[in-house]
């Protein structure tokens, strides 16, 4: 597989570059972590800055490749991350870019990408765990409408959000895997109450979500009627293949800086530290090829990624982990006191990745049933 760069992306690569070196130093000072409105203001002003540069719509109207460089060279650079518009820009967008209407790519692709409109995900349930077909809330056809009625967990930035994209079960009576449908749901539509959930690590970045006879127009459906199990496939093979790309970045300019940490304080004599260090570095290298084989991929599928995405999830979820126990290895009882608390909440943030974007064990069964072939577990 090749993994080079055209002489068309190196040269994006350089104009995208030269425009992050006289941007950033402008940028406003950044928001205290739990200011969540704050933070959203923050963020969309970011996506306003890029969308007016040209870079608003790059990661779905863009080939693989680009996006591959546009994430890496902004983490480099220490640019914002999407943060509150991640699930716009990531997940919902990319996902109404491959399959929805002429008209809603019109309605809601142009708002995530000028930075006016945050969305939230709608996927999972308290009942549900990470079976998510098992999930359990109805949208009953009434009219123009689907009547909607359940709870949703986990809802990432909920309480911030303008637009939900949210699974709900249209057809009780399928098999678990049918009658699933899609919805883009407004979030200031009556009958939605968010109750905001405070992490470990400090910030309320989910929600519960309680659905209450809500009614969400039939044409907020992304896909067919009862098709939305296939449609969150591409969701989510965009969640587990290219939305870590900015992290895998930073992960290595972490360990960057753990190693000359290490040789200041003297733990780099440690044999047994070094040799961790190491394997940590081709880890990610390993990780940074993988991605790179993902994208060549999605590159030859129209630009959906495969399910390489989840070898790639499974591995770094544990890869961060490891990042961040070498952390603490390294800087000791000081590194949980650093002033900014980064290396805590990082340390902290890390142990959700097993579970986030779909959980190890169910990586596993993705990789062993749709890459080796093997049967399905009863």
């Amino acid at each position: 597989m090749d993994l080079t760069y055209t002489l068309e992306e190196e040269e994006f690569r350089a104009r995208l570059r030269e425009w992050l070196a006289t941007t950033l130093p402008d940028l406003p000072a950044r928001p205290d972590p739990l200011d969540w409105p704050g933070r959203r203001a923050y963020d969309l002003g970011w996506q306003r800055r890029l969308y007016d540069a040209g870079y608003g719509a790059v990661h779905w109207d863009a080939s693989p490749t680009v996006r591959l460089i546009f994430l890496e060279e902004t983490e480099r650079a220490g640019a914002p991350y999407v943060g509150a518009n991640f699930v716009g820009l990531l997940h919902a967008g990319p996902t109404i870019a491959a399959e929805g209407t002429d008209e809603q790519r019109a309605r809601w692709l142009p708002p995530v990408v000028r930075g006016d409109e945050v969305w939230c995900q709608g996927f999972s349930e308290p009942e549900a765990g990470s079976d998510l077909a098992a999930l359990r809330t109805r949208a009953v056809r009434d009219g123009d409408d689907y009547v909607v009625t359940g709870q949703k967990f986990w809802t990432s930035h909920a309480e911030i959000a303008d637009w939900c994209e949210l699974l709900v079960r249209t057809d009780p009576e399928a098999p678990r895997h049918r009658g699933i449908s899609w919805l883009a749901m407004p979030m200031d539509a009556p009958g939605i109450t968010v109750r905001p959930l405070r992490t470990l690590a400090g910030p309320a970045e989910f929600a519960e979500v309680f659905l209450d006879g809500v009614r969400v127009p039939v044409a907020n459906r992304v896909g067919a009627e009862h098709d939305g199990w296939r449609v969150t496939m591409v969701t989510l093979s965009f969640e587990r293949g290219t939305a870590f790309v900015g992290e895998v970045v930073a992960c290595r300019r972490t360990l960057g800086e753990l190693a000359r940490a290490a040789r200041a304080n003297g733990r780099w004599d440690d044999p047994v530290l070094r040799r961790r260090l190491g394997r940590l570095n081709a880890e990610f290298t390993a990780l940074w090829r993988l991605i790179q084989r993902n994208v060549g991929a999605a590159r030859d599928t129209g630009g959906v990624p495969d399910a390489g995405g989840s070898v790639f999830k499974l591995r770094y979820s544990q890869a961060r982990q490891e990042l961040y126990d070498a952390a603490a290895e390294v800087l000791g009882p000081s590194g949980a006191l650093d002033a900014d608390q980064r290396w805590t909440a990082d340390r902290l943030s890390s142990l959700s990745y097993t579970i986030a974007a779909g959980t190890s064990q169910i990586q596993r069964d993705i990789v062993a049933e749709r890459i080796l072939g093997l049967p399905k577990g009863r």
